[in-house]
């Protein structure tokens, strides 16, 4: 766990290795995914160090000395070792400019953390002389500081130096026997596998869109069905509509018939108005003439009455086949749209299936 005196100045995303303990050669991932990888500065304690955090456990916690070094490996890959934690770290970056910037950061804190133990060892020797003759001497014991809470300066002897210069060869050469392959093709492996989510994630949603399609497609062939019979009900209602046409014909006929034998009764009243007073000799030939007018007028009068119901017949018949073509127009109109519609449908489910 790190102090809440630690401040975050600088963070990135990247995966994470581990250098294999038992064949210090092959990387280990210490996570399944990219992890936030931060440099934390102690200002309590004056130092630095690399912190990565996964679920509830640390899978970074390393100290920046003076005497690491970061290298980069590949173009995504970088590595430093650790002689406190006696690891190597790996960290696969998502570009090569965010691998640059973690180099460069490494470098600056680095040179910090020198600073900050130049500035401590000059503050010590300064504070108590007595250390200043010590540190000609070799120490039967040597101190080697640990990164504990209570570390506040860091003391050396030529012993130490001795040792700390033959892990750092040991280190060198571990690193050296590691495979760059294996480390590029680690990297390549977890990137593969991000791309590959986001694929599984594409083909779940045009599935989705499929179904989707599928049942617009059924929605709309039902429909389909359904003007198809509406149109077959009324071409049946247009054919009944045509042996109608006939008795039409034949009422036309009629009314024809009608409106001669009217106009020639008309012509006989007309007649017999101008004749009835030179020819009319007897007053029973006269009420016989009359009573042949009346009955004549009587006539007249019927057939204009059933000229008005035949005329008013026909257009009835006339407006009632009008309604229906324009019924059938419309819906051979919407017939059209919706096999249009149709048709582009099925073109971009062929294009998805040859996709």
């Amino acid at each position: 766990h790190f102090s809440c005196r630690e401040q975050p100045i600088f963070s990135t995303r990247a995966h994470v290795f581990q250098i294999d303990p038992a064949t210090k050669r092959n990387w280990i991932p210490a996570s399944k995914h990219a992890l936030t990888v931060s440099y934390f500065y102690d200002a309590t304690r004056n130092v630095y160090r690399i912190i990565s955090v996964g679920g509830t456990k640390a899978i970074i916690n390393s100290t920046i000395t003076p005497n690491m070094t970061f290298t980069k490996t590949s173009q995504k890959f970088g590595q430093w070792a650790d002689s406190r934690a006696n690891t190597v770290y790996g960290l696969g970056f998502a570009s090569e400019q965010h691998l640059s910037q973690f180099a460069e950061k490494f470098q600056e804190v680095k040179e910090a953390a020198r600073l900050a133990r130049e500035k401590s060892q000059d503050k010590t020797e300064l504070t108590n002389p007595a250390l200043n003759i010590a540190s000609h001497q070799v120490l039967p014991s040597p101190i080697i500081s640990s990164n504990g809470p209570g570390e506040d300066k860091l003391f050396r002897s030529q012993s130490a130096d001795v040792e700390i210069t033959t892990e750092k060869e040991r280190l060198k050469k571990m690193l050296s026997e590691g495979s760059v392959s294996e480390v590029q093709w680690e990297a390549e492996f977890f990137s593969l596998q991000d791309n590959n989510n986001k694929l599984v994630a594409a083909l779940h949603e045009a599935n989705a869109n499929v179904d989707q399609w599928k049942k617009q497609l059924a929605a709309y062939q039902e429909e389909t069905e359904t003007l198809r019979q509406r149109v077959a009900e009324l071409e049946s209602q247009g054919a009944h509509d045509s042996s109608s046409e006939n008795n039409k014909e034949d009422l036309s006929q009629t009314l024809e018939e009608l409106e001669i034998l009217i106009k020639a009764k008309d012509e006989e009243i007309q007649m017999l108005k101008s004749q009835k007073c030179g020819r009319w000799e007897a007053e029973g030939e006269r009420e016989e003439t009359l009573q042949k007018l009346q009955e004549l007028e009587a006539c007249n009068a019927e057939l204009e009455r059933r000229l008005h119901l035949a005329e008013q017949t026909l257009a009835e018949t006339l407006a009632e086949r009008e309604k229906i073509q324009n019924e059938v127009t419309k819906v051979a109109e919407i017939m059209d749209v919706k096999i249009f519609e149709l048709s582009e449908i099925r073109q971009g489910l062929a294009k998805l299936v040859e996709s």
